[in-house]
């Protein structure tokens, strides 16, 4: 559940922009389970995915001023933003030392260290204010109508997502209910800040792959939807699972064509809009 110290602000309604892609392909086999990356995918962000460290921009400079006088916090917001960068820089070395190829942090840790502060829920407050400014986010259209079709078709649902504490306050915040409720099973959510491995981290579908399996379930049944060729796509198939490219907001679309594993990459399936998922999982 999110606390009061996780409580998203208001949003204004964002609309996802249209990509030059069409909806194409199908699943190769039924499909029993469906698994979601989130931001760009079920959520629309407006810097494409989860940002921990925003560039600069003056508008957002300004609502961070604001921000950063609220807590008396002597930084710029572009000295700020240093300083986050060089703690994640820093920790992500650790991590990498330690043989993890794609690490991932814990943001509420980073910004401790950065603000020196020691108070967890006064970071936690001021990490979120910081991260919905900087990357504004909203449902996809058809988002809570997908939800609630897989739920009564009894279709196991699950995330693989790269994430932090403040993500699974997204459901609770614009669907009013947490995802458990909202049909996501305990098992197959999966966020990279509790496992130290971000995306296209093979560790993570592996992980997935493994849970999958426990329920009895083969990945070549299970359809992976994500908007990015080399963080959902590629490591989904090299899992085994199928997929479906999300190019539904042109924000958000990745399809990484300079990267050589990307190249000859094929997903499934594409659909520009989550509704069309109800074609290929009745």
């Amino acid at each position: 559940m999110c606390d009061k110290q996780t409580r998203l602000p208001h949003m204004t309604p964002l609309q996802p922009i249209p990509t030059a892609l069409q909806p194409s392909g199908g699943p190769t086999d039924t499909v029993k389970a469906i698994v979601f990356d989130i931001y760009g995918t079920l959520f629309i962000s407006a810097s494409g995915g989860i940002n921990l460290t925003p560039k600069t921009a003056e508008p957002l400079d300004q609502r961070m001023t604001v921000l950063l006088a609220k807590y008396d916090i002597a930084q710029s917001p572009a000295q700020l933003r240093r300083s986050l960068g060089n703690a994640i820089g820093q920790r992500h070395g650790e991590l990498q030392a330690r043989g993890i190829a794609y690490p991932e942090v814990e943001i509420d840790q980073v910004w401790m260290q950065v603000l020196n502060w020691d108070d967890l829920k006064k970071v936690r407050a001021f990490a979120l204010a910081y991260e919905m400014i900087a990357n504004p986010v909203y449902p996809m259209p058809h988002l809570e109508s997908l939800l609630a079709a897989c739920r009564d078709a009894h279709m196991p649902m699950g995330i693989i997502s790269n994430a932090q504490f403040y993500t699974p306050c997204l459901f609770e915040h614009f669907l009013g209910a947490d995802v458990q409720t909202l049909g996501f099973a305990d098992d197959l959510t999966i966020y990279s800040f509790k496992t130290g491995h971000g995306k296209p981290s093979p560790y993570l579908f592996q992980l997935a792959r493994k849970k999958l399996q426990a329920r009895g379930l083969k990945t070549k049944r299970v359809l992976f939807v994500g908007n990015d060729m080399l963080n959902d796509i590629y490591p989904a198939q090299q899992a085994g699972f199928q997929t479906a490219l999300f190019a539904g907001d042109q924000r958000s679309l990745r399809l990484r064509p300079d990267d050589p594993r990307c190249v000859n990459l094929k997903p499934d399936v594409v659909i520009t809009d989550l509704d069309q998922l109800l074609d290929h999982i009745a």
